[in-house]
């Protein structure tokens, strides 16, 4: 059983922050958990070639982007993005979700030793090209609340998926 702590409601900035992206974090666990390798590579909503190990590849490249190569600026390859591919998380058909969920808990233990060492209003070093503006740098609460967003987006993504796949609904 995979064990979800809801934030606690009166809290510090940081600490609610935090609570709020482990929750999400977990909540990528729950969704999939107990699913054969060909039910999660399942793409249950055609055309999409959304699957639940492509989102979990997905969140894994997201972790290492916005933590470590462009908020440390940390000098690593990103994960199955390429600029001949951006779909490249998405495909799926010869990777296990054992192997995505070990890569992406790789990816989350050193997004949080990045974090454990950085304060909401430090910058990231890389800058990123957004509408034009080269030196767009986020701080870390910025960093924090898009992490909210992306994995918030995406559990109502693994919600459909997994109702399609096995009719399991719910947290």
């Amino acid at each position: 059983m995979i064990e979800r702590i809801d934030p606690e409601p009166q809290s510090d900035e940081r600490t609610m922050l935090v609570e709020f992206l482990e929750w999400y974090r977990a909540t990528l666990l729950v969704k999939s958990a107990g699913l054969t390798d060909e039910q999660a590579r399942t793409a249950s909503v055609e055309p999409s070639i959304l699957s639940i190990t492509g989102l979990v590849r997905h969140m894994a490249a997201v972790e290492r982007t916005w933590f470590q190569i462009r908020f440390r600026g940390d000098d690593v390859p990103r994960l199955y993005w390429t600029d001949r591919d951006p779909d490249g998380d998405m495909r799926v058909d010869d990777v296990t979700l054992a192997d995505a969920l070990t890569v992406w808990e790789r990816e989350v233990a050193l997004s949080r030793e990045v974090l454990a060492d950085a304060h909401l209003d430090d910058v990231m070093r890389t800058p990123v090209l957004i509408d034009g503006e080269p030196e767009w740098r986020a701080s870390m609460r910025w960093i924090l609340i898009h992490m909210i967003e992306e994995y918030a987006r995406h559990a109502g993504h693994l919600d459909f998926l997994r109702e399609r796949i096995d009719g399991i609904t719910g947290d």
